[in-house]
């Protein structure tokens, strides 16, 4: 079964593993990681709030052609807000794929600690970017802000699956996701 597949969730929860997990487990299916695509773009830095739509722009192409291919895509993306998703929602209908949205939760508490401790440990990755993006928005006061608008879009999106998380435990994360989708 062909799948567009987001994995939503707070930062520092796994998002990016976890779905590089089932692009290494699932022939030619693609991670698509908007953060990566936010960071190629020359000088986003300069005007990340106009980088970000763009990001989702292109990653929507790139999605509708790897789906188009027969491909599964996935997604790994914290949204606070409803419209994107509704955006890929609307992509997996006109492609023929099955649309799983996946939440990755930990309790409010541990998700800032998991995040603060996330951003010691790497320096230069995509990762490191989105914990600078947030420090520049208001850090963890912030986080704190994402935590409750991820809460919003998970009630307005019942259909959302909510798979836990706890440090340390990448695997059963990762066995959660699969049996989520099964």
């Amino acid at each position: 079964m062909l799948r567009l597949i987001v994995v939503n969730g707070p930062p520092g929860c796994g998002k990016s593993t976890l779905a590089q997990m089932y692009a290494d487990e699932h022939f030619l299916a693609l991670n698509l990681d908007i953060d990566r695509l936010r960071s190629s773009l020359g000088r986003w830095r300069d005007d990340p709030q106009a980088a970000g739509p763009l990001a989702r722009a292109i990653a929507l192409a790139a999605a509708r052609t790897h789906l188009t291919a027969g491909h599964d895509v996935v997604i790994p993306q914290f949204l606070g807000r409803t419209e994107f998703l509704d955006q890929l929602e609307d992509l997996a209908r006109e492609t023929g794929a099955a649309f799983d949205h996946i939440v990755l939760m930990d309790s409010k508490d541990d998700a800032l600690r998991r995040f603060a401790g996330r951003g010691l440990q790497s320096a230069g990755t995509a990762a490191a970017q989105a914990h600078e993006m947030a420090g520049h928005r208001g850090g963890i006061a912030e986080l704190s802000v994402m935590y409750d608008r991820l809460m919003t879009v998970i009630a307005a999106r019942p259909e959302a699956k909510v798979v836990p998380t706890a440090s340390g435990q990448l695997n059963q994360a990762y066995r959660d996701l699969l049996e989520a989708l099964s």
